[in-house]
């Protein structure tokens, strides 16, 4: 991925490489200076974006397909320290059995938490079918595909806020760019494309009039704190866990999953063949 600061450097070398060769004057120098950080701001701001996506959807694909398999271990669970409870009688026993069995009641709102596989009834029928080996729905994909991410860079290159300052345009554009990035966080190519016509179709981005050199300070100054912002988010995103996960298949984060929900079906297989001992010595 091209840095910011590469890409801040490639911008300024074009502009000074197209200059006249004299020198330039100080407010020449800050108009570059401001051209040059807004695209290396948009870049650092696509890569942030894809990066967020990416992780953010194989979330939701961990959740759709391990989800249901780590509810049944905890249920499980429940019922092997509830069935030691019943056998032993003993006070630690029965505590630990309430302990367990309070960590797979139903809590409100916990279709949040499992991305509307689970809500405060039960698992959804779509999970119940995943643990039954019944047909379910193919899960999202866990990243966009090739073309998808191009027609999203290009849009976003094209039509982002930060390369005008007039309010109606900023507007327009950041709501075209909210358009774009829920199409990209689809995956869906034939909406990209159809907002790459409309973009095309729409009025011509204004052009910049001169700015008073205490306002190009002022925007460099902007752009460097949303700059520092978006490190922090993408500082976040690198410390997940999920993004700990996806690093270490990157190239294959479905046969990662695949692998995991194997192990975890072993470990439902092993618990429910514990619990049947248990319930035939009682």
């Amino acid at each position: 991925m091209t840095t910011p600061e590469a890409e801040q450097g490639d911008v300024a070398g074009a502009d000074q490489a197209t200059s006249d060769g004299g020198a330039a004057r100080p407010e020449e120098r800050l108009e570059r200076a401001v051209r040059a950080a807004e695209q290396a701001l948009i870049e650092y701001e696509i890569a942030v974006e894809t990066f967020r996506v990416e992780v953010e959807n194989f979330s939701r694909l961990h959740q759709q397909r391990l989800g249901p398999l780590y509810a049944r271990i905890e249920e499980l669970d429940a019922r092997i320290a509830e069935a030691r409870a019943a056998r032993s009688g003993d006070p630690e026993d029965l505590r630990r059995a309430q302990e367990a069995r309070a960590r797979v009641q139903p809590i409100p709102g916990v279709e949040d938490l499992f991305h509307g596989w689970m809500d405060g009834e039960g698992l959804f029928p779509e999970a119940v079918a995943m643990l039954t080996d019944q047909p379910v729905r193919p899960p999202q994909r866990v990243r966009p595909s090739e073309e998808a991410r191009r027609l999203y860079r290009e849009l976003a290159r094209k039509a982002h806020p930060d390369l005008v300052q007039e309010e109606p345009e900023r507007r327009r554009r950041e709501e075209f760019l909210t358009r774009v990035n829920a199409a990209y966080a689809r995956g869906d190519e034939d909406e990209l494309r159809r907002l790459a016509e409309e973009w095309a179709a729409g009025p011509a981005p204004a052009q910049r009039e001169p700015s008073r050199s205490e306002e190009l300070y002022a925007r460099l100054e902007w752009l460097a704190e949303r700059k520092e912002m978006l490190t922090l988010v993408a500082k976040q995103l690198e410390d997940s866990a999920i993004a700990a996960m996806l690093r270490l298949a990157p190239d294959d984060p479905d046969g990662l999953l695949d692998e995991i929900a194997a192990q975890l079906r072993q470990d439902v297989a092993q618990r429910e063949a514990q619990l049947a001992a248990l319930l035939d010595r009682g």
